[in-house]
């Protein structure tokens, strides 16, 4: 299928056909160790995003999300779970005004609180509207192996693997009752989960394939779950 997708910040009005579908990328500001940039997951999901070879519109990345497991950690940005469920409410209303489906692609694990209820709030409204993740199936939770590879690949220059520090490897369900009470910190100094030893841009090129396989998946053949979710068809 020949790509087809279009960032919205590159076209005049006239260049919108009717009724499009809108990809909107969702990223965050946050830590990502001592190596990695704080837009890690903006750049992830607008990776995606450009990727998924369909008729679409890109909307410009919505970088600032709900982040505040990170906030121990200086630089960081959230604006938290509320704020958030009012720019996606405002966005999808607006957007719906001359959109026909629109699916958020999401690239940081914080958001999936608030989009899980406000997905629902909106299909409930009646927009044609969902939300998937960036994810591989063995990824690691945070600034690991992962999104590590994936930034050697598309954005290598910012990358200091020579600062590369790991943190626990420990499964993420195992933490989340410690990092939800108190933070990131209180379970890695580095604020590193997962290890980015041995990360290289060839497998972050396989990684991101994967991740944008994976997306067309859910667009194309996925079900909605009840958090509004698109899951791949069994």
């Amino acid at each position: 299928m020949k790509d087809s997708t279009r960032r919205l910040d590159t076209l005049a009005w006239p260049d919108i056909p009717a009724a499009p579908t809108v990809i909107i990328p969702l990223g965050s500001t946050e830590q990502h160790g001592h190596h990695l940039p704080f837009d890690t997951d903006t750049v992830i999901a607008t990776a995606v995003s450009d990727r998924l070879s369909m008729q679409a519109i890109v909307l410009p990345a919505v970088a600032y999300s709900s982040s505040g497991e990170h906030q121990g950690f200086p630089g960081t940005v959230s604006i938290g779970q509320a704020a958030l469920r009012g720019i996606l409410i405002e966005m999808v209303r607006s957007l719906a005004c001359w959109a026909g489906r629109i699916v958020v692609v999401n690239g940081h694990g914080g958001n999936v609180s608030c989009l899980s209820l406000v997905i629902p709030e909106l299909i409930a409204e009646g927009h044609d509207v969902s939300w998937l993740p960036c994810v591989t199936p063995s990824g690691d939770a945070h600034a690991g192996f992962t999104e590590t590879s994936i930034m050697l690949h598309l954005a290598p220059d910012r990358v200091h693997l020579d600062r590369a520090a790991s943190g626990p490897t420990t499964e993420l369900r195992l933490l989340l009752p410690r990092l939800t009470r108190f933070g990131v910190r209180a379970v890695s100094l580095s604020g590193v989960l997962g290890d980015p030893q041995g990360a290289n841009a060839d497998a972050g090129r396989r990684l991101l394939c994967e991740m944008v396989d994976a997306a067309v998946r859910r667009i194309e053949m996925g079900q909605l779950d009840h958090r509004g979710c698109l899951t791949e068809a069994a």
